[in-house]
Order: C-alpha cells, then sequence, then structure tokens
C-alpha cells in the first residue's frame, strides 16, 4: 500500500507529531534538515488549487491542501483569504487538534495479532534511526501506524514540516474569524482505510512502507507532490499514478482508489448536506482528491453545484 498516500492520511496526528519532535532528539548532520524559518515579506501569495461552487443561491469553496507546508506559506493569499471570510464553517476531512483522534489510532488492529517478525523490527528500528526520532515517542501505535508516521516525516527532506500543515493553518485563520470548524470523516473511517484487519495483509503493508523509507521512493514523491501544489498543477496531480511510483501493479491501483477515490463520494456528501443546510462551507481536502473520475469537483457538479476553478494571479 502506498506509502504517499499514507502520508495525505495522517493529518490527525500532526499535532501530536509536532509536540513530540519539538522536543525531541537535536538534529545531527544526517538527519533531515529543520525547516527554514526565514519570514517571507513578499505580498502573500494564493498557493494551491481553489473551486467555488455554487447552488441554491450562494456559493460554498473547495480547496485543495498538502498535509505539510512551509513557513513561507503560512500567509493565504488574498483569493483564498477572501474565501474563507465569505464561509460560515470551515469543514476538514478531519479535525487534527481533536484529543481523541490519538486514541483511536493508537488502538491494536487485532487483539491476537501475530508478534512483528524480527527482520521486520530492525527494518522499523532503522527507519527510526534515519529520521532521528526516538521510537518511544510512537510505541503506542501499531508497527503500520509507525512506518506511516514516518513517512510523513519524510516531508522534511523537501523542506516541508507537518507543523507547517495546511489544516492548522485553516484551523488557526477560521476561530480568528469565529467559524466552527466540523469534520467530514470520524477517526474510526480514516481509521479503517489506514490499517488492513488482516494482520498478514498488515504486514505485507508495512514491508512496502519500509521499502519506499528505505530506497527514497516516498521522498522524491513528496517533493513532486509539493511542487506540483505549490504551482496549483491539476495536470500534473491528474496524471499521479505515473510518477507516484506506487502503481506499477493491480494491487498498487486498487489500494490508490480504496484511499482516494472510494471515499469522495462520502466526503462530497457530506459538503453537500452542510450547503444544503444553509451554510457556506469553506471544504478543505487533500488535493489528489480533486483528481479521477471521481474527483470532488466532478462528484459535486453532478448534484448541480456550478463548479468554477478560481484562476489564481500568478
Amino acid at each position: 500500500m502506498p506509502v504517499t498516500l499514507f502520508a495525505r492520511l495522517l493529518r490527525q496526528l500532526l499535532l501530536w507529531l509536532a509536540a513530540c519532535l519539538c522536543a525531541g532528539t537535536a538534529l545531527a548532520a544526517a538527519c533531515p534538515p529543520q525547516p527554514d524559518t526565514v519570514v517571507d515579506t513578499r505580498p502573500p501569495r494564493d498557493r494551491g488549487l481553489l473551486w467555488r461552487i455554487t447552488r441554491d443561491g450562494r456559493s460554498s469553496w473547495l480547496f485543495g491542501t498538502l498535509h505539510a507546508g512551509k513557513p513561507a506559506w503560512q500567509r493565504f493569499g488574498p483569493q483564498t483569504a477572501a474565501a474563507l471570510r465569505a464561509s460560515d464553517v470551515l469543514a476538514l476531512e478531519i479535525d487534527p487538534t481533536d484529543p481523541s483522534l490519538a486514541d483511536t489510532l493508537a488502538q491494536p488492529v487485532q487483539a491476537s495479532a501475530p508478534a512483528l517478525p524480527a527482520a521486520l523490527q530492525q527494518r522499523l528500528a532503522a527507519a527510526f534511526e534515519r529520521a532521528c526520532v526516538e521510537p518511544e515517542q510512537l510505541s503506542r501505535f501499531p508497527p503500520l501506524m509507525q512506518a506511516i508516521s514516518l513517512s510523513t516525516l519524510e516531508a522534511r527532506w523537501a523542506g516541508l514540516d507537518t507543523r507547517h500543515a495546511l489544516e492548522l493553518l485553516l484551523i488557526d485563520r477560521a476561530r480568528s474569524l469565529g467559524l466552527p470548524v466540523q469534520a467530514l470523516e470520524t477517526a474510526q473511517q480514516q481509521r479503517a482505510a489506514l490499517l488492513p484487519d488482516d494482520p498478514q495483509a498488515a504486514l505485507r503493508a508495512l514491508d512496502q512502507a519500509l521499502q519506499q523509507l528505505e530506497d527514497g521512493r516516498g521522498r522524491r514523491v513528496l517533493q513532486q507532490l509539493a511542487r506540483a501544489w505549490e504551482q496549483g498543477d491539476l495536470d500534473l496531480l491528474e496524471h499521479y499514478e505515473r510518477w507516484c511510483e506506487c502503481a506499477a501493479t493491480a494491487q498498487d491501483r486498487e489500494a490508490l482508489r480504496h484511499l482516494n477515490d472510494e471515499r469522495n463520494g462520502a466526503l462530497a456528501a457530506g459538503i453537500v448536506a452542510r450547503h444544503q443546510a444553509g451554510q457556506r462551507v469553506f471544504a478543505a481536502v487533500g488535493a489528489l482528491h480533486m483528481t479521477g473520475p471521481q474527483a470532488l469537483p466532478r462528484l459535486l457538479a453532478a448534484q448541480g453545484f456550478v463548479v468554477e476553478r478560481v484562476q489564481f494571479r500568478r
């Protein structure tokens, strides 16, 4: 199961990971670099992908996010900021500030799950060492969730950091505007997408996650994904399977559909329900949910919305 998609689904751990890492091990020369802290004094500019969706005489918004960021991205551009001010509610896939989420993800997959084979345990320990993270910081989570967390932290090699995730920035801005924050999915739903019920399937997924950490694939893909998001390159994102190094087999492609496309119907239904109830919704969802046959803009258009891509001034 592709570790790059695991990373996209892990925003519920962002705050928890940030707290651990801020108090964690000092970085050595071989460790991932710390994010640039230089303040960007240039006028803020819009990044990512934004759509206006209009029905019933009012507009809501659909924003494609990246689940890590840079300090320079911590100010929204004028068009994104205006859309947020024109909204009544911020809707995220899940609220990463919910204190119960880490507990949900820490639950064992099965009480009778077999012990982790020694070879996988050694590889997982080596992955922690390469990431310069103490294993104790994630020891409460199942081994696969630990590997998923480490894959998220690979973003540091691309100058990104989960502490600057777009979701966290959006929550901060929404609360300053007095907007409620609502989740489109539950922690249990995302846990079901992340962790296979079958212990053997979980071991295979762990092996694949570790392979991508070992050979650098996850790092390369995160760099490309960040460039595509920053430039608002929807065409490049649409062809994700061609360059993600994660869709070589039918099993891989099925995993992509399970983690992305199959969730879009429920996400769209949540947006529709809130808009239909009279709210102007700012729905912020991972950018890859805007791609493919079940892309959220397509599903919302099928629900009678006029869907217009907002062209950012570059």
